[in-house]
């Protein structure tokens, strides 16, 4: 498979809300499908099916099995320090699904905030030297990669369930500031 068919397969997989929610819920724990079910409020059924999409795509790894009732669960991982889809050099139906699926959890996710807690919002369609941008972005990477480092499993003591939601993108434009 060539890298531009991986990429596609990667998007396609995380074009859907619940397999967004799987992969932040799998970033800090290793769970079997029975347990996405029940923390995701889905069948077992559907928690499985998404998963053997995300590992088939591979953003997800078996972490290990345990036996359940006579049988084996895997246990999945998130991948998150893998080469993860990013929307480029793809098609662009592709990207868009994506950058769709993303946007959409925004709202979702608001409606779940703590009441009384701060947020941050901001937007910006803004031109700004080579330089800033080059900073902005790799302000991006650093808050998002110490995020995923430090996801632990689902109410654990002395944690708090947190949203980061971020598009940064070049914008083309037909002229140049002189």
């Amino acid at each position: 498979m060539s890298l531009e068919e991986v990429r596609i397969s990667e998007l396609r997989a995380t074009a859907h809300p619940l397999r967004l929610q799987m992969l932040s819920l799998l970033t800090g724990a290793e769970l079997s499908a029975a347990e996405v079910a029940r923390e995701l409020d889905v069948t077992q059924a559907n928690a499985s099916y998404h998963l053997r999409l995300l590992h088939a795509a591979g953003l997800l790894e078996v972490a290990g099995e345990e036996s359940v009732r006579g049988g084996r669960a895997k246990k999945y991982r998130h991948r998150w320090d893998a080469p993860v889809a990013r929307p480029q050099a793809t098609h662009d139906e592709d990207r868009l699904a994506y950058v769709r699926v993303l946007a959409d959890m925004i709202p979702r996710r608001f409606l779940e905030r703590a009441p009384g807690t701060q947020s941050r919002f901001t937007d910006a369609d803004l031109w700004v030297e080579p330089e800033v941008w080059d900073k902005v972005t790799a302000l991006v990477d650093e808050a998002s990669t110490l995020l995923h480092a430090s996801a632990r499993p689902p109410r654990t003591d002395g944690t708090i369930r947190a949203a980061l939601s971020i598009a940064a993108f070049r914008l083309a434009s037909e002229e140049q500031p002189s």
